[in-house]
C-alpha cells in the first residue's frame, strides 16, 4: 500500500463526516475511480469500517484520531525530547519492535520511538500475536541503549509496567492492576501489554527494545480474534485520553523510566509495582516455558523482580513463566 496516499485519505475521512467522491478525488489529485479503489484497500485494514450513500459519498462509521509526531512531541518535556534521536509514525508496519530494532541508537541514554496505526505482525510475550486494529489502541516501541550489563535488564519489564500503570492513573484511570511480569489488567481482563527484548554484550552496553500495546477502542470484528479476556479504555473511562496525548505521556514516562532504571535499577519502581500487584496474597498457578506447572501462594516480587511463590516445600523464586489465578481467571 502507498502509506502516504492512504494516510492522506484517512486524514480526510477522520472526522467521521460525509465526503463526496468528487471532493476526495480533488484533494488527492486522482480520479474518482482511483478514490474508490483506494477506499476498497483501506477497508482491508482491521478496524476500518466505511459507509457509502448515494449523493452523500463516504464516511468512517466512527471518527478517528490519527497519531501525529508534532502532537505527540507537544506532550514531551524538552529534556525527554532531547533523548529521542528519531520518532516515526507509520500507518502500517510489520512490528514496531522490529522497526525500532532496525533503527537502534548507537549512543547510550538515547532512544528511537516507532508508533504505528496498525501492525501486521505485532508480537506479545511467548510468541503470541498482538492484535492491533487501525486506530483501536496505542502501539509503539522505544529502543533505548543502556550503559549496563545485559543481566541487569532482568527487571526492566516490571519497571516499564509500573510506568504504564502510573501514567494511566495520572490520566484518570482507577482500579487497574499489574500482572507479573508485564501486563496491566482491569477487572481480570487485559488492558495493556509490554514486551521487552534485550541484546548486547554481557558486560554492556546493551539495547532494550520496549514494546507497549494499550487497548483504547477495539472494534467487534478485531476483538473476536483475541484469544484471552480483554478490555479497552473506552469501556472503563468516562473520558479516555486523546491518542496523541496518551502517546506523548507514555513516551515521556518510558524515557524518564529508562533514565531512572539506568541509575538505580528496579528499586525505585518497586513501591508502585507492589501497590498495583493484583496477585500478591492469592493462590496462583505458574506455567513454565517447558510446560511444567507450579502452584502456591503468590508473595509478590523480590528486589530483583523475581516472582515469589510459597509452596509446600518452601518459598521459590521464578524469573519466567505464565501466571494465572488458581481455580479461576486472571485478575
Amino acid at each position: 500500500m502507498n502509506d502516504q496516499a492512504d494516510r492522506a485519505l484517512l486524514e480526510a475521512l477522520a472526522d467521521g463526516r460525509w465526503h463526496s467522491g468528487e471532493d476526495l478525488a480533488r484533494m488527492l489529485g486522482v480520479t474518482r475511480a482511483a478514490v474508490w479503489k483506494r477506499l476498497k484497500k483501506l477497508e482491508r485494514f482491521p478496524g476500518v469500517a466505511l459507509e457509502r450513500a448515494p449523493s452523500r459519498g463516504y464516511r468512517l462509521t466512527s471518527p478517528l484520531e490519527l497519531l501525529m509526531p508534532e502532537r505527540i512531541r507537544a506532550h514531551l518535556s524538552p529534556s525527554a525530547a532531547a533523548r529521542i534521536g528519531a520518532m516515526e509514525v507509520h500507518l502500517q508496519v510489520d512490528s514496531t519492535n522490529a522497526r525500532a530494532q532496525r533503527l537502534a541508537p548507537t549512543e547510550t541514554n538515547r532512544c528511537v520511538v516507532v508508533l504505528a496505526e496498525h501492525q501486521t505482525a505485532g508480537r506479545g510475550r511467548r510468541g503470541r500475536r498482538w492484535h492491533s486494529p487501525l486506530g483501536g489502541g496505542l502501539w509503539f516501541s522505544l529502543a533505548w541503549r543502556f550503559d549496563l550489563p545485559l543481566a541487569d535488564l532482568g527487571g526492566l519489564s516490571l519497571a516499564v509496567g509500573a510506568v504504564v500503570a502510573s501514567v494511566l492513573e495520572e490520566e484518570g484511570l482507577e482500579g487497574h492492576v499489574l500482572k507479573w511480569p508485564n501486563d496491566v489488567l482491569f477487572d481480570g481482563r487485559k488492558l495493556a501489554g509490554i514486551l521487552v527484548e534485550a541484546s548486547g554484550e554481557a558486560g554492556g552496553p546493551c539495547l532494550a527494545v520496549v514494546g507497549i500495546g494499550i487497548n483504547l477502542r477495539l472494534d467487534e470484528a478485531s476483538a473476536r480474534s483475541i484469544d484471552q479476556p480483554w478490555i479497552d479504555l473506552e469501556q472503563v473511562m468516562a473520558a479516555p485520553p486523546a491518542r496523541n496525548r496518551l502517546a506523548g505521556r507514555m513516551v515521556q514516562g518510558v524515557v524518564e523510566g529508562c533514565l531512572r532504571y539506568g541509575d538505580s535499577g528496579l528499586s525505585s519502581f518497586l513501591e508502585v509495582w507492589r501497590r498495583r500487584d493484583g496477585f500478591r496474597g492469592r493462590p496462583v498457578r505458574l506455567e513454565g516455558a517447558g510446560g511444567g506447572v507450579r502452584s502456591g501462594l503468590c508473595l509478590g516480587v523480590d528486589a530483583d523482580g523475581a516472582l515469589l511463590l510459597e509452596t509446600g516445600s518452601g518459598v521459590e523464586r521464578h524469573h519466567a513463566g505464565e501466571l494465572s489465578l488458581r481455580g479461576g481467571g486472571d485478575e
